[in-house]
This record gives structure tokens, C-alpha cells and sequence, in this order.
């Protein structure tokens, strides 16, 4: 694995690295989380393509709630080493080799482990919490965030103010990330092919 914790999430540098590279949060777009090719996958992978001869990372819509979830992930993170007792530390990326064909950007990494954060609204914490395992729509994020990064374990924390945490330590699905790993190859494959078509146009 290979860390750049010289970048800090959410500034231009950051922005740029991730520009035509497939990521973690949406790796779903290439395989669902049921294991299944996503209907996504074309118009992402023209979406990187177009980023990767642009070199700029495509403008995404911030509602207010997911604004919102990236205020209050700091007070997450510092929850969560309160609960735990230990260090989390911020990264800007990772990727799983010097290939750096695909990446994450974890909310926290420990020695051996991560951390995905959401801050979701109010009812979908309680649905969250009721249901207590993690949400289906982010089985694709964690188990690519343990593809990238190696690591036997993932946390993901759903955390609103007031509310108890919804913490949930994930362990790996080797036959999901087999899966994924060779629809990701495949995918950067594809990718290849159409930067240089577009560079031919």
C-alpha cells in the first residue's frame, strides 16, 4: 500500500490526484454490492476518461446534508478515538500498489485498520442503528477500501449528534474482493482504450 498523507481531503492537490482514478466511493459504480455489474459503469468510465485528458476532477452536487456530513466528521473521528482509546490518523489517499490504477480516501487510518464516517440525517441514523450492520449501499466502499489498503478489517461509524453511534467493525469478503479486483482491472483497462481514442479524435 502506498499512503500520501501529504495531501489534505478536500483541497485542490486532493482533487487533482483523484482526477480519472477510479475511487473507493465508487467502486459500486463498476460492481454492486450484491456482486453484480453495475449500470453505472459506462457513463463512469467516460467520466474518468474525460477527467483523465482534462486532468479535473468532475464537479459533484454538495446537498446540504452531505455538506453538512463533512462538518461534523471531525467530531466523528474524535468520538470514535474516545470510544476506542487510540489515534486515527487523517491520509489523503491510498492506493494498493506503485501502479496507482485505483484508489481510497479513508476517513482515518489506525495500524491495522480504517475508518469510514457518515453523518447521514436524522431518520437514516435511526435506520442505521436499527438495523445495526452496515448499510448495503456501502458494502462496495468498504470492502474496496480493504482491496486497496490490505487490511483484514474495516470500521464504519454512523454518527449523529445526540443519537448513540452506529459502530460496526466489517471483516473481509475475499470472494467480494476477488470479484471486484478483477472487474477493477478490467475496468482500467477499458479506461486505457478510451483515453486513447479521445486522444486520437
Amino acid at each position: 500500500m502506498i499512503i500520501r498523507d501529504d495531501i489534505i481531503q478536500g483541497e485542490s492537490e486532493w482533487f487533482a490526484l483523484k482526477a480519472g482514478v477510479p475511487g473507493a466511493s465508487s467502486f459500486d459504480k463498476i460492481l454492486t454490492p450484491t456482486g453484480k455489474a453495475s449500470t453505472q459503469r459506462k457513463q463512469y468510465l467516460y467520466q474518468l476518461a474525460g477527467e483523465t485528458i482534462t486532468g479535473l476532477k468532475m464537479e459533484t452536487y454538495q446537498s446540504e446534508a452531505m455538506k453538512r456530513g463533512i462538518e461534523l466528521e471531525h467530531e466523528a473521528r474524535e468520538l470514535f478515538e474516545m470510544i476506542y482509546d487510540t489515534d486515527v490518523k487523517q491520509v489523503g489517499v491510498c492506493y494498493k500498489d506503485e501502479q496507482k490504477k485505483y484508489l481510497c480516501s479513508p476517513d482515518g487510518l489506525m495500524s491495522d485498520t480504517g475508518l469510514e464516517i457518515k453523518s447521514p440525517l436524522i431518520h437514516t441514523h435511526v435506520e442505521y442503528l436499527l438495523n445495526n450492520k452496515l448499510p448495503t449501499k456501502y458494502i462496495s466502499q468498504v470492502q474496496g477500501s480493504m482491496l486497496v489498503t490490505g487490511f483484514e478489517s474495516w470500521f464504519f461509524m454512523s454518527n449523529y449528534p445526540g443519537l448513540k453511534p452506529l459502530i460496526i467493525e466489517v471483516k473481509r469478503d475475499e470472494a467480494y474482493i476477488a470479484e471486484l479486483e478483477s472487474e477493477l482491472d478490467k475496468f482500467c483497462l477499458d479506461l486505457v482504450v478510451v483515453v486513447k481514442k479521445l486522444k486520437g479524435l
